[in-house]
């Protein structure tokens, strides 16, 4: 018999029970992982029980023959943990081990971003190696007090002639792109993101079909600027954690740069997708539908989100930050797009009868406005905008009865001049999309309009359109 055995059998419980909390108070660098197991799954909602994990913590679920998969907690009741996966749920069992892992919630950020493309997770999609990376800032960003925010008080050159005239848009100001379908919206994204004056761009494309993923950076954005850009892709296929980590991602990254004193464009195609993956995450475990089917926690996620972009601390760097907003139907009263514009300092409004027209970019001037145009224009500038508004709304006004011949000419001076100049002001808010109007230009045709004097609008009206067809 060996001796060590007899040793071993003579030793009390007691003994025996100190002699494993010594060796386990001595390997205090490893601790112990209490894992759990998978109980239920309904859509996309996992249920586990026997651990305990904080909500936004990370888990990976073990099955047999497979990969682990990875979930976030996103809720609780009693005992049981509400996870989400991050990826594909295919081959999961019941009772499989459920392990939580360490997560500090913090993504890698740095210069070596620049020029790369990544996923909702930031890991890399253009097959150009890993992220040499070592900086880290919190995926949820940080509070930022409003009163040590520098004011908006620079116009901000974005090469649209339509907008830097009439609609200007500043330095650190949050704009949002209202839009149906297939009106336009993502190649006036495209011609902001060529144009726009910036350090770095930083285009988060969240919830949109994988193909324009690909279009997108070879078509639109283009190989000069992808070097001064990093794009976050969280197509539609993705899940809606991913999808709403993604647009996380692309406002971490952002910061990021702000905070090193540059001047960032954020790009988000878009915020509509955003509100949409938050509800089905927020209905899967339970939160009751409260407007059209979206629950409270949108409504309350949205400002979380918008609101980490703007300028930094006085002298610092900026986000200028364009969120576009897909209004269902063309309904502006949709709720994510009513949501949207109490909480943005402006938005541009983009008309599908106008692009039915051929009229680009679509942008309607009657529904668009920017808040901080006030701040950054001089006071000139802002009158013959609020002019050309008046104008093109009294022609739009008596359209129906200009084109049926029922306005007899002489009846109202306002309407006649706005006949009279309607061609040059249509003229000046059409732009090709490979054409860049900088600021002094888009200033100077507001200009040369000459409100309130009749002489030659002829003469300004050919010289407008020639530019246009120059320029298609």
């Amino acid at each position: 018999m060996n001796p060590a055995d007899t040793d071993d059998r003579s030793m009390t419980l007691q003994q025996r029970m100190q002699q494993h909390l010594e060796r386990l108070s001595a390997d205090h660098e490893t601790p112990i992982t209490v894992e759990g197991r998978l109980t239920r799954m309904v859509g996309l909602t996992l249920e586990a029980v026997g651990f305990q994990a904080s909500i936004g913590s990370r888990c990976e679920i073990y099955s047999p023959g497979r990969e682990p998969v990875e979930a976030e907690v996103v809720g609780f009741h009693d005992e049981t943990l509400y996870l989400m996966p991050t990826g594909n749920m295919r081959g999961l069992v019941p009772n499989a081990r459920v392990r939580p892992i360490r997560s500090d919630s913090q993504v890698p950020v740095g210069e070596a971003l620049l020029g790369r493309i990544v996923d909702g997770a930031g890991k890399p999609l253009d097959g150009r190696g890993p992220l040499k990376v070592k900086d880290k800032v919190p995926l949820h960003g940080k509070i930022v007090n409003p009163l040590s925010r520098a004011p908006v008080r620079q116009h901000l050159d974005v090469g649209v002639r339509a907008i830097n005239a009439l609609m200007t848009v500043g330095r650190g100001q949050r704009m949002g792109l209202f839009a149906g379908s297939g009106v336009g919206k993502s190649v006036l994204l495209g011609m902001m993101t060529r144009f726009t004056e910036a350090d770095v761009i930083v285009v988060g494309l969240i919830g949109e079909r994988g193909r324009e993923v690909k279009e997108f950076i070879e078509e639109i954005l283009g190989e000069e600027g992808l070097k001064r850009a990093v794009v976050v892709a969280s197509p539609a296929d993705h899940s809606p954690l991913m999808r709403l980590h993604g647009a996380m991602l692309a406002t971490s990254i952002a910061e990021y740069f702000r905070d090193q004193g540059k001047q960032v464009l954020l790009l988000m195609d878009s915020l509509t997708r955003f509100a949409q993956a938050q509800r089905e995450i927020a209905l899967a475990v339970g939160e009751p539908p409260a407007t059209k089917g979206y629950p409270p926690s949108v409504f309350s996620l949205l400002p979380q989100l918008v609101e980490r972009a703007g300028n930094g601390e006085v002298g610092g760097g900026a986000i200028t930050a364009i969120y576009t907003v897909l209004t269902e139907g063309d309904d502006q009263q949709d709720p994510i797009a009513d949501a949207a514009r109490a909480i943005l300092d402006g938005h541009i409004v983009l008309s599908r009868q106008l692009a039915e027209a051929g009229h680009y970019p679509a942008i309607d001037v009657e529904a668009s406005i920017s808040r901080v145009m006030p701040q950054v224009v001089d006071a000139k500038h802002l009158q013959l905008a609020q002019q050309f508004k008046q104008m093109y709304a009294t022609y739009r006004q008596n359209q129906d009865l200009i084109t049926i011949g029922a306005y007899q000419a002489g009846s109202d001076r306002h309407i006649d001049e706005a006949i009279n100049r309607f061609p040059a002001l249509s003229a000046m808010l059409k732009q090709g999309m490979d054409v860049a109007h900088d600021w002094n230009s888009s200033v100077q045709a507001l200009q040369k309009l000459s409100f309130g004097q009749m002489s030659q609008p002829s003469q300004l009206t050919g010289q407008l359109m020639a530019a246009e067809q120059r320029n298609f």
